[in-house]
């Protein structure tokens, strides 16, 4: 190299404004752990120890400045634009290249100086360029990262007609943006945090400072904190590593796209979490209730919002036990059915030879296979496969005899009452339900749907969602907090406190919305 014989010249004595101590030995070096490994003074050796830590990637580019100035970065990582703008022609015509004058003199925000080398690679790997000077042992990291994202578009598994139709992308920065850009509030606190050691995502912990309570905030903070895994790829799998039951069907923390709801859940004093890479914000505590509840239904007249809140509730049962009561009926209880139907079902199962257990087991899983292959399969494919796939799947099976047309058009309604739940999660738990309390029903009839229904409310009672109670106001029973569950009262009724959040500012907690006056008033 031509700069190389002036180089180890460079890299035998130390420049003046240079700040660490004298760095070490190679055999001290060697002896060390690679967290506590210092930088060299010499630019040969940490170039050196920067491949063997990273093993000698394909795209780790180095390049010499000058004599003494050499910078490493990863290809693809960061914006070259503005390293062959702002960077390299400062670099150029420096007369003092020490990292003090490096980082003083580089007109960019995010520039640090660093004297490890676990500081440097891990600064590296997140977009950053290293200036290492020949004589110093410290290397000034510039940040610059150029990510590829997606651009905003509207949510696709929340959709809504009335309301924002923007939502979250796998952009952290861009993410964080979209919340401040709905709350405007001093009050907005944004904690960063790192997880997996081996990806090192980058996570945001944000809340109202004043309205959500410390002790929800120091849970969340130290469940991420005391995290040991080796990678973390998105926020539903923090979900469930950072849950109060892990192994629980019941997702007890909100995942959402919305940023709208999202700042709805940090207003009324939740914990949302937000991780790099993923699309989905995490909201924490929630109650039972809440996975049922839509943005929407703000946006909408209270008596409407009211209306399709009951119409998801009686969705759900008819969803969880309009299968289990039909197998329950014509394998025990044939007097429960009114004698106008008893002649049409004969008529209808007079060729079936499998028992009602078996039929409408066969039937829920045929329905499940036809969601799984509509879901996966290309978007207009996916439609064709779904549509023509039950009809085509229908009527060849009531032909052949294997199942009856009145069993089919209950399992089509359980399954068209499954896609009404706003919650993707609460969706698939609500479809994994019906099919255990089937195979009660099957055995004991109407008792083994009671004892199934038993163990699930009691299931639900004994579950908390950072400490605080998963079924909320209905147990313990907050009469306050009614307004807003299973009805949606006007606005000046609506206390605008989560159910399960104990907020800390209790005039927060107390207040209503005078619309009249267009201020905030005791109640």
């Amino acid at each position: 190299m031509f700069f190389e014989k002036k180089r180890n010249k460079a890299s035998l004595k130390k420049q003046k404004g240079d700040l660490p101590p004298p760095s070490q030995n190679n055999d001290e070096v060697k002896s060390q752990t690679n967290d506590q490994q210092p930088i060299s003074d010499s630019s040969e050796v940490f170039i050196k120890d920067v491949k063997d830590r990273i093993h000698s990637p394909a795209d780790l580019v180095i390049r010499y400045v000058t004599e003494t100035i050499t910078i490493l970065y990863i290809d693809n990582l960061i914006k070259e634009d503005v390293l062959n703008e702002k960077i390299l022609p400062i670099l150029q015509n420096m007369n003092d290249e020490t990292p003090t004058s490096i980082h003083n003199q580089l007109p960019l925000p995010q520039v640090n100086v660093a004297d490890q080398m676990n500081q440097s690679i891990e600064t590296m790997l997140t977009g950053a360029v290293l200036i290492h000077a020949a004589g110093h042992a410290l290397v000034t990291m510039v940040l610059i990262p150029a990510r590829e994202s997606r651009g905003l578009s509207a949510p696709e598994n929340e959709s809504q007609v009335i309301g924002s139709q923007v939502g979250f992308n796998e952009s952290l920065s861009t993410n964080i943006s979209l919340v401040r850009r709905f709350i405007l509030s001093p009050d907005l606190s944004n904690e960063r945090l790192k997880v997996g050691k081996q990806t090192n995502t980058a996570l945001s912990i944000l809340y109202m400072d004043g309205i959500a309570t410390e002790q929800n905030v120091n849970t969340v903070r130290q469940r991420i904190q005391t995290l040991d895994i080796e990678d973390l790829i998105d926020s539903a799998e923090l979900a469930e590593l950072i849950d109060d039951s892990s192994l629980s069907i019941f997702p007890q923390m909100l995942l959402t796209e919305r940023p709208d709801r999202f700042c709805d859940g940090l207003l009324s004093g939740k914990i949302g979490i937000l991780v790099d890479g993923s699309s989905m914000g995490i909201l924490c505590p929630c109650s039972f209730i809440e996975f049922f509840q839509s943005r929407e239904d703000k946006n909408l007249r209270w008596p409407i919002a009211t209306f399709v809140r009951w119409l998801r509730f009686v969705a759900i049962f008819i969803s969880i036990f309009f299968t289990p009561i039909y197998v329950a009926s014509l394998t025990f209880h044939y007097e429960v059915i009114p004698q106008p139907l008893l002649v049409p079902l004969s008529e209808s199962r007079a060729k079936v030879p499998f028992p009602p257990i078996l039929e409408a087991l066969f039937l829920e899983l045929i329905m499940e296979l036809l969601r799984e292959a509509g879901a996966r399969l290309p978007t207009k494919i996916g439609q064709t496969i779904g549509i023509v796939g039950g009809v085509v799947l229908g009527t060849a099976a009531v032909q052949a005899g294997i199942t009856s047309n009145i069993l089919i058009i209950i399992v089509a309604l359980c399954a068209l009452s499954s896609f009404i739940t706003p919650s993707y999660m609460m969706g698939n738990v609500i479809r994994l339900l019906r099919f255990p309390i089937i195979i009660l029903a099957g055995f004991w009839g109407y008792y083994g749907i009671m004892l199934a229904l038993c163990i699930l409310i009691i299931h639900l009672l004994r579950q908390t969602s950072l400490g605080a109670p998963y079924m909320a106001p209905f147990y313990p029973p907050r009469l306050k907090d009614l307004g807003d569950s299973l009805i949606r009262l006007p606005y000046p009724f609506i206390i605008r406190k989560s159910p399960n959040a104990r907020v800390e500012d209790p005039d927060y907690s107390t207040m209503h919305v005078n619309l009249k006056g267009g201020k905030k008033v005791k109640k």
